[in-house]
């Protein structure tokens, strides 16, 4: 008996028969759950060395650094070679690809994204913000998008906050009520932020999924682990870096429907944490994201202590199921085992419910997704040994395959791109840098004068020009002389006849309707500055 049968599956354990996960319903996702203990990280192993060796790349968490060892082949102990003997193959050791990720950058490849790619909503919910702030910093994004300043990094952010503040009164017949009370809380908030390492997470250059998508030259998967342990310590951060990346995997993937194997397989441990005082939108994001995930070809697995830390409509959600022991201590333990033992199909030769409890370390309870994606009867079964090795590597171990990678030097070094503090500071010193017409209800930028110069070379001093002459480059608001008007009506009336015949002249030449509006357009944007207002 192998890891995964020719027909596609994964071998994960055995009971009464073999129980085998099948490739094509593993993007029907699943869930792991189990008291601390119980074996959650050897099955999470199992299933990520059968992925891989099905030529599925998988993304998981590491924790405690437990998961690293599967970069490392196994060792034939006594237990696993027993077990192995009592389910009906012999024990083999492996390795597998692996690639390691941290969002610090100090155990594994850098992982960054930029503050546009992580959007309001997830902002919001990193910061912890009321619904007050989340409407002023969607304020600030929408500001930033009219102005064309990109938000890559913390102090771009910080820089349209400020742009905000200093001009909340114009802007609050425009998009709300914006107090400099509010942007200074955020601001704040966002030097939590950098205090818990953010400024090394949203910098350039942004991650590329296709890079969490590789296979190794004998066409097996490799495994990205993110080295979470640092991470913890700010258990926000953790969440929602991972509901970020669900989410740009579900807006990047196109549809494929039911592949015959998936994409992507996607652990998300300690799954409480994304879903503990998380306000109603984010959580209908996340049941959308999980919901339409599938057609992607992406597989998410959810591995937490208690199945009542998944909401219901996510809950549904998971087809595959492995339920390690949970001990009924407590009320809430009682209700957990008894919601745990109702998410099953029933089994008539088991009582799910205190079958949970006597599980011993390495047991589970299983149900696959089998045939058209019905699920199988719950079975107690005994977990297949891991082929790699299991805990943690050392720390040269670690150095080696990093520098092995296949994207070595790619994320080494972070680039700081030109953007949207980079683009106001140049406007405060008055310098001519070319800057986008601010947004409606918007002022000019700091710095920037009332009316901006126009460029155009020849045509465009020539505009310059005639409004010298005949006063049409007036300050905003300065009425015009009965003179300048009338020079002012028959200096446009001889403009717009040139343009006119400058636009049929290049759109005969580029042919049809589309040069003819090609042409206008071309004409516009030089000659539109002559008759500035």
């Amino acid at each position: 008996m192998a890891a995964i049968d020719p027909e596609g599956q994964i071998f994960v354990g055995k009971g009464e028969k073999a129980e085998y996960l099948t490739l094509k319903l593993a993007n029907r996702h699943g869930l792991v759950t189990g008291a601390t203990g119980t074996g959650k990280t050897v099955t999470l192993q199992v299933l990520a060395e059968g992925f891989s060796n099905a030529g599925v790349p998988v993304f998981a968490a590491d924790i405690k650094g437990d998961l690293s060892g599967i970069s490392e082949a196994g060792e034939a102990k006594d237990a696993f070679v027993t077990r192995a003997k009592s389910m009906g193959f012999e024990y083999q050791t492996d390795q597998f690809p692996v690639m390691f990720w941290d969002l610090f950058g100090e155990q594994g490849h850098p992982v960054r994204a930029t503050i546009s790619e992580m959007g309001p909503l997830l902002l919001a919910r990193l910061l912890d913000l009321n619904d007050v702030q989340e409407g002023v910093l969607n304020i600030v994004f929408r500001i930033a998008d009219e102005q064309g300043l990109l938000l890559l990094d913390l102090k771009d952010l910080r820089a349209v906050l400020s742009l905000v503040a200093d001009n909340a009164a114009e802007l609050t017949t425009q998009y709300g009520n914006v107090s400099k009370a509010t942007v200074g809380t955020i601001q704040r908030q966002l030097l939590v932020l950098e205090n818990q390492g953010g400024t090394k997470f949203f910098t350039e250059p942004a991650l590329k999924l296709a890079d969490f998508m590789k296979t190794d030259r004998d066409g097996r998967g490799y495994v990205n682990i993110l080295a979470a342990d640092k991470l913890m310590e700010s258990p926000r951060l953790y969440a929602t870096f991972l509901l970020w990346l669900l989410s740009e995997l579900f807006e990047e993937l196109p549809e494929v429907g039911d592949p015959d194997k998936p994409k992507l397989v996607f652990f998300f441990d300690e799954a409480h944490l994304l879903f503990t005082d998380a306000p109603k939108a984010l959580l209908d994001k996340i049941e959308q994201v999980v919901r339409l995930i599938r057609s992607k070809g992406v597989g998410v697995f959810f591995v937490t202590q208690n199945p009542l830390d998944v909401p219901d409509k996510v809950l549904a959600q998971m087809g595959n199921r492995v339920q390690h022991a949970l001990r009924a201590f407590t009320p809430r333990d009682q209700k957990a085992v008894k919601a745990a033992a109702e998410t099953f199909r029933p089994n008539p030769k088991l009582d799910t419910a205190q079958v949970i409890m006597e599980l011993g370390k390495g047991e589970a309870l299983v149900s696959f997704l089998e045939g058209n994606g019905v699920p199988s009867l719950v079975e107690r079964a005994m977990i297949r040994p891991p082929s790699a090795r299991l805990g943690v590597i050392t720390p040269e171990e670690r150095k080696a395959i990093i520098q092995a990678s296949p994207i070595k030097g790619k994320y080494d070094n972070a680039v700081d791109s030109e953007s949207a503090y980079e683009m106001l500071q140049a406007r405060a010193k008055g310098q001519a840098a070319p800057a986008p017409a601010p947004g409606p209800g918007m002022p000019p930028a700091p710095g920037q004068p009332q009316e901006a110069p126009t460029g155009g070379g020849l045509l465009g001093g020539l505009g310059g020009l005639i409004g010298g002459i005949f006063g049409t480059n007036r300050p905003r608001g300065q009425k015009l002389t009965t003179t300048q008007y009338v020079a002012r009506e028959v200096t446009r009336s001889i403009t717009n006849r040139v343009a006119g015949q400058i636009a049929a002249d290049l759109g005969k030449s580029l042919g049809g309707r589309t040069g003819s509006t090609i042409g206008r357009a071309i004409v516009r944007g030089t000659l539109g500055g002559m008759l500035r207002r």
